[in-house]
């Protein structure tokens, strides 16, 4: 890419998901949804997606993958690389978001700790090298992933009143 050539820009919105090339940068906003972005530096290739829930509440009818739930988004990742030819192994993965968007939760409610749980364990049963994470704590995240270099820019809003969290 150069100046003139910019690439392609995605954003993606809750539960959607995006494989590609080089040419190609992803950006999102997290509050209690998660995160989790894939690079393959061998190839240029990656992914992002943006989970909302930990898994589907009841069966699956229709078959079809769908990236609001963590085990659904990681199975749309690994036909994707399944289908460019590579090994889950050949990627390393970064873990973003988690947030709770509410200073004083009520008790029993921990939607983002447990995406956060989900993303971890999918991760690992992926095979897939955790290299950063940034979860958890009160606040939003911007997360913007370039596939050219695999560099991922995470910028942590926290709620009025908190503290900033810094990166575990």
């Amino acid at each position: 890419m150069t100046e003139f050539d910019p690439g392609i820009d995605i954003f993606l919105q809750p539960g959607d998901y995006w494989f590609g090339g080089a040419d190609t940068r992803i950006r999102t906003l997290l509050g209690s949804c998660v995160a989790i972005t894939l690079w393959n530096a061998k190839k240029k290739l990656g992914a992002m997606c943006h989970i909302m829930l930990p898994h589907r509440g009841g069966p699956n009818d229709q078959g079809v993958l769908d990236g609001r739930y963590a085990d659904e988004a990681v199975a749309l990742m690994l036909k994707d690389i399944k289908r460019a030819g590579c090994s889950p192994a050949d990627f390393e993965a970064k873990l973003f978001g988690g947030g709770s968007m509410i200073s004083s939760p009520p008790i029993g409610m921990i939607l983002p700790e447990r995406n956060i749980q989900a993303a971890k364990r999918l991760i690992q049963e992926a095979g897939w090298s955790l290299q950063a994470e940034h979860t958890g704590g009160r606040g939003s995240r911007q997360v913007r992933f370039n596939i050219a270099t695999g560099e991922v820019w995470m910028r942590f809003a926290p709620l009025a009143g908190e503290k900033i969290l810094l990166a575990r």
